[in-house]
């Protein structure tokens, strides 16, 4: 069971061997994420859900394997950042493929910046932690870009 946590943590072979792994991590996640999206919010909502629980006991495993805290290679927590921000996508937003981007962008952003909470919460130990830094900088992430949303629509509209 542990190993397979480990994968899942690592997302396979993704976390351990390819260069700029959280940006890859997040990279699969859009992807994924903009089929999961395609189902409607309480698919997306369950998805992230189900990716924050499984990658706490993943990343926790993986540090417990490895003796790394909150190593690089492990991005399952990307994922859960990633798809956290797709839930700020409002469904009727024209050209989704643009938003999909910019969320993309606003959690790599966030996510390589660690700005305060972030940064705070990168301390709590365990997987919780691995975990918790990123689902606050998706946080941070969905906020811009459901504000520039709101500041965008009168000029999306018709």
């Amino acid at each position: 069971m542990n190993s397979l946590l480990c994968q899942i943590a690592t997302l396979g072979p993704i976390g351990r061997k390819l260069p700029a792994p959280g940006t890859v991590g997040s990279l699969v996640a859009l992807i994924i994420g903009y089929f999961i999206y395609q189902q409607g919010y309480l698919a997306m909502l369950s998805a992230t859900v189900a990716t924050v629980v499984i990658g706490v006991m993943a990343a926790d495993a993986y540090e417990n394997m490895s003796g790394k805290k909150d190593s690089s290679e492990i991005i399952i927590d990307e994922v859960a950042g990633q798809f956290a921000v797709l839930l700020c996508i409002p469904k009727f937003a024209s050209q989704p493929l643009i938003w999909f981007g910019l969320a993309f962008i606003l959690f790599r952003f966030f996510d390589i910046l660690k700005i305060w909470p972030i940064n705070k919460a990168e301390q709590i130990n365990g997987g919780v932690g691995v975990m918790a830094d990123d689902i606050v900088a998706a946080s941070w992430a969905g906020i811009c870009l459901l504000g520039i949303f709101v500041l965008l629509s009168p000029y999306l509209a018709g």
